[in-house]
């Protein structure tokens, strides 16, 4: 999880309406703090609060977790609490330096998860390591290019 910039979190309201809401931060914003709690810093986002709404009527929330790169999906069942005034906890989990504004932060009380078969999960890659994987190949050509202008100027 400490690479995770993104995941999807299903959650229901009291008649069972199902909602599902995208989550991003920073590698590292969903935070493992024991062997069954997972937390992260909820960010400012859309202003409709669906899944605040929910999450207050019914506690259950379901994570999707999705790796395209190593083809790998996590899903997580659990039970989730909002904590809204508890500055020490929001600071601790707060990615350094990301200018989000936090709102609130979620705890995850894990009840079971389950990690997916690769079948059917494209390979995809985001721009930040394909710009890596590009620019050390550029400086590559360029060394090379330059040994071989070293090696005809003999």
């Amino acid at each position: 999880m400490a690479q995770q910039t993104s995941f999807y979190m299903a959650t229901a309201n009291a008649d069972g309406q199902p909602y599902i809401q995208h989550r991003g931060g920073p590698a590292g914003f969903l935070r493992v703090l024991d062997e069954h709690t997972l937390a992260f810093v909820d960010f400012a986002g859309n202003k409709q609060f669906i899944s605040q709404g929910n999450l207050s009527e019914n506690s259950k929330v379901h994570l999707f977790l999705m790796d395209y790169a190593h083809r790998q999906r996590i899903k997580i069942w659990g039970e989730a609490k909002l904590v809204t005034d508890d500055p020490i906890l929001t600071a601790k989990l707060m990615p350094a330096h990301y200018r989000a504004q936090p709102e609130q932060v979620i705890l995850i009380q894990v009840h079971a998860w389950d990690a997916n078969c690769p079948q059917h999960i494209p390979v995809r890659f985001d721009a930040e390591r394909v710009k890596q994987a590009l620019d050390a190949k550029d400086e590559q050509i360029r060394q090379l290019k330059a040994e071989i202008e070293r090696l005809q100027q003999r």
